[in-house]
């Protein structure tokens, strides 16, 4: 996505435009996550490190040269925050998994004025020199049982480039919900992303199209 501002007109409103930034795969320890990326996808993880406010740390993978996968847990080491950490990991169970996205916004402001009630609130956020606004919901949890993706404001250079380049790309991700009308027409406002698809289903569940150096694979 462009660094300059892309605007459109819709009944009489300015709308900002918004690209998948990146992939969240929850995991209940961080080797755990990394290994279930590596081994579903055939090749290394690199960068990230501690987010000291939510006491969370991650690992990321470049998807090119504007999108990257994350792999976040709990971090043992860290002092739990007086708040709920973000993506609902105090409640996470089970395997390793995507369990959100995040959308990329020029102004999370506005954006916020206009997104699914319980998306949160403009947060500033950081981990080493990266520096960013985040919409942070109250208990921790995106709107549509997470289906609805989180909204990142980067206020410093955005890390995907900075990312050794894995050979990956993501081809399509689906995302499935029993209230995929809703979700569609919530974010109808911003969405300009081709590769995400909402579609209708028992349960939320996310499902990746990876374009890999061993081809294409799938990550869920």
């Amino acid at each position: 996505m462009s660094d300059v501002p892309v605007w459109t007109e819709q009944k009489g409103a300015i709308m900002t435009l918004a690209d998948l930034d990146h992939l969240v795969v929850s995991a209940a320890t961080l080797p755990e996550g990394v290994a279930y990326v590596e081994e579903a996808l055939g090749v290394p993880m690199a960068g990230g490190g501690e987010h000291e406010s939510m006491g969370t740390h991650n690992r990321l993978l470049s998807l090119g040269p504007d999108d990257y996968l994350e792999v976040i847990a709990i971090n043992p080491d860290a002092e739990a925050p007086p708040y709920p950490r973000l993506f609902d990991l105090d409640y996470f169970t089970g395997p390793a998994r995507i369990t959100n996205w995040v959308m990329r916004v020029n102004c999370l402001s506005e954006a916020l004025a206009r997104a699914p009630f319980g998306t949160g609130v403009s947060t500033p956020l950081s981990r080493g020199d990266f520096r960013w606004n985040m919409a942070v919901p109250g208990d921790g949890r995106y709107p549509f049982d997470g289906a609805s993706p989180g909204m990142i404001e980067w206020l410093s250079p955005h890390p995907a480039p900075l990312l050794p380049d894995s050979g990956c790309r993501l081809g399509a991700v689906d995302i499935q919900h029993p209230e995929a009308e809703g979700l569609r027409v919530a974010l109808a406002p911003f969405l300009a992303d081709a590769r995400v698809s909402i579609t209708t289903g028992p349960k939320k569940t996310f499902r990746a199209e990876i374009e890999t150096p061993h081809g294409m694979r799938i990550l869920t």
